[in-house]
């Protein structure tokens, strides 16, 4: 008997070249997910700090629109303002300048008693014209009076960036606002009690 012999050379299983070309394949659509994830860790990091710029201008902005800024409780119609709360430290306390305007650059340059620096976390870690090693966020904030009505309206604005992004923008004229910094406005105006 003999036995007849096969000339398929099918036996089932991959050369090769076709597992190379798959393990290509995959390498590449690794690749292409990777990218993805990394565009993805980007755009939450962007939105964290977004949000908490955002959060701690709004603070900032309510400590400001909390100061005294109104009427004598006596009715006489003579103007109240808060001249000593300095908002730059934690707690705040009365050695500061209150409501009384701002140097006009306020919002771009460091100023005395209208900067303070926070911690990752948002918790005050000082003030003064550099920031400390601990800092992550840079807040400036600026009090004007309103040009067609000085003495009974107030323009306030809040800024906060962070430490890394005003270390990029030092030396632009004027300062350019950028994606994750928080600009917030408002005016006060007196009001009798």
């Amino acid at each position: 008997m003999r036995w007849a012999r096969s000339n398929s050379t099918s036996d089932g299983g991959f050369t090769l070249v076709e597992v190379l070309v798959a393990m290509l394949i995959m390498a590449i659509a690794s690749l292409g997910v990777a990218a993805l994830f990394a565009v993805s860790i980007r755009a939450n990091q962007a939105a964290r700090f977004q949000t908490s710029t955002t959060t701690l201008a709004t603070q900032k902005m309510e400590q400001l629109r909390g100061l005294t800024w109104g009427f004598d409780a006596d009715g006489l119609g003579l103007p109240v303002s808060d001249t000593t709360t300095n908002l730059s430290v934690y707690p705040p306390d009365a050695s500061g300048g209150g409501l009384n305007p701002s140097p006009n650059d306020a919002l771009n340059v460091n100023s005395a008693g209208f900067v303070d620096y926070l911690d990752a976390r948002g918790t005050w870690v000082g003030n003064g014209a550099t920031p400390p090693a601990s800092a992550v966020y840079i807040r400036r904030w600026s009090i004007q009076p309103l040009p067609t009505n000085p003495n009974n309206t107030l323009i306030l604005q809040v800024l906060v960036t962070t430490v890394r992004r005003e270390a990029q923008v030092t030396g632009e004229t004027p300062r350019k606002r950028h994606a994750d910094d928080a600009l917030i406005a408002t005016v006060k105006t007196r009001k009798g009690k």
